[in-house]
């Protein structure tokens, strides 16, 4: 019998990547559900070569040029996922949910409960609110994955033993492109440069992350909320072979490392394979001696990234106080790409904004619901083009 899946965000990246694992293995899949934002083209071809019955397509301007084109009958166009109940008759097998932003917690929400398993790609959703993605995992006993490469090794140690027996976590940074610059040069950097990073091939805003770190602060955070750690036990390693992905202590003594080649196939085929009974194989290259005999593991240099300090100001308990950080960040870099503020700009705004009194209030506030989450990213947004600019 047919497995039963949805790609949400089907035309980045990570849904791309699976849809190439899934043309290989059509007679195993039915494609229920595929979306995108507004690759609307791209969306529509993937449709036709996987037989999907049903996409959505999220821009209004993109959803009305699809539908003057269709003549495909038998699939369906929606334009939002308020009809997520009415398209599927049961659960599905396995969801992946790969829309980027925070504008990925509302249909993750949504199809939580459509589904037996979900594997997360968001991590703006996690950040933000895995509070509410949580509660409905446990409401409706749907099995989570995590998809980034970091989160997917941490799960894929842990996850036959109880978190509690949890010592210690290692996360690992390739530590970017400027790894290696004295500090004076690193302010002076254009985008291009930044978004040269030595090891992963990803999109921009992943890229610009990486340089200044912030990428690991969100993975810490990430890390923090899944496997319900205090911040303390979590610790960034700079690896910058990028092959040891994480390493988890445990409490009775062994120490856990897990290590593949940096490509985000891997990850992915086995958070769809992740049962081994069901017999699929992905070719890979042998190990690499070379990088095990000369791991070079290092602290992280806190005054060459000190977009890492913010750790400090994040609480253990989830709160209004990430979608700031989250919505702050994204809007500086887009800046930044734009070249209307420097390299160093981004860096002084980000720690000056999160230490403005306005924002710190919402260190204690729990977000309840979805719609307080979008409200004050939009905000936050608006207010970063006003100090910045």
């Amino acid at each position: 019998m047919k497995k039963k899946i949805a790609i949400l965000g089907s035309t980045g990246s990570i849904g791309k990547t699976l849809i190439n694992i899934l043309k290989k293995d059509k007679k195993n899949f039915e494609v229920l559900l595929l979306t995108a934002n507004k690759n609307y083209k791209e969306l529509f071809k993937q449709a036709k070569i996987l037989n999907s019955k049903n996409i959505i397509i999220k821009d209004e301007k993109s959803f009305k040029s699809l539908k003057k084109k269709n003549r495909n009958n038998k699939i369906k166009i929606f334009n939002n996922f308020k009809n997520l109940d009415k398209l599927f008759k049961g659960k599905l097998d396995y969801t992946m949910s790969a829309i980027s932003g925070i504008d990925g917690l509302e249909p993750t929400l949504r199809i939580i409960k459509k589904t037996k398993k979900i594997a997360i790609a968001n991590k703006e959703s996690i950040i933000c609110g895995w509070n509410l993605i949580d509660k409905e995992l446990k409401k409706n006993k749907t099995k989570f994955i995590p998809v980034d490469s970091e989160h997917f090794s941490i799960w894929s140690l842990v996850k036959d033993c109880d978190y509690k027996f949890i010592d210690k976590i290692y996360i690992t940074a390739s530590g970017g492109p400027f790894l290696k610059w004295p500090i004076n040069k690193i302010k002076k950097v254009t985008p291009e440069k930044a978004l040269k990073h030595p090891n992963w091939s990803m999109g921009k805003k992943i890229s610009i992350d990486s340089a200044t770190m912030m990428n690991k602060v969100f993975e810490v955070i990430e890390t923090q909320r899944i496997f319900n750690l205090k911040k303390s036990k979590i610790q960034i390693l700079i690896h910058d072979k990028s092959y040891i992905h994480a390493i988890v202590q445990f409490k009775n003594g062994l120490k856990k490392i897990l290590a593949h080649d940096t490509n985000m196939k891997i990850p992915i085929f086995n958070t769809l394979y992740d049962n081994i009974k069901e017999k699929r194989f992905l070719k890979s290259n042998n190990l690499n001696i070379n990088i095990l005999n000369n791991l070079d593991l290092k602290k992280l240099d806190i005054k060459k990234f000190p977009l890492t300090n913010i750790l400090n100001k994040i609480s253990n308990q989830n709160s209004l106080f990430e979608t700031v950080l989250i919505s702050a960040n994204d809007e500086l870099v887009n800046l930044f790409l734009e070249k209307k503020i420097t390299y160093s700009d981004l860096q002084k705004n980000l720690l000056r904004i999160m230490n403005l009194a306005e924002f710190r209030v919402f260190r204690k506030k729990i977000p309840k619901k979805i719609n307080e989450i979008n409200k004050l990213n939009n905000y936050v947004r608006l207010k970063i083009r006003e100090l910045c600019i």
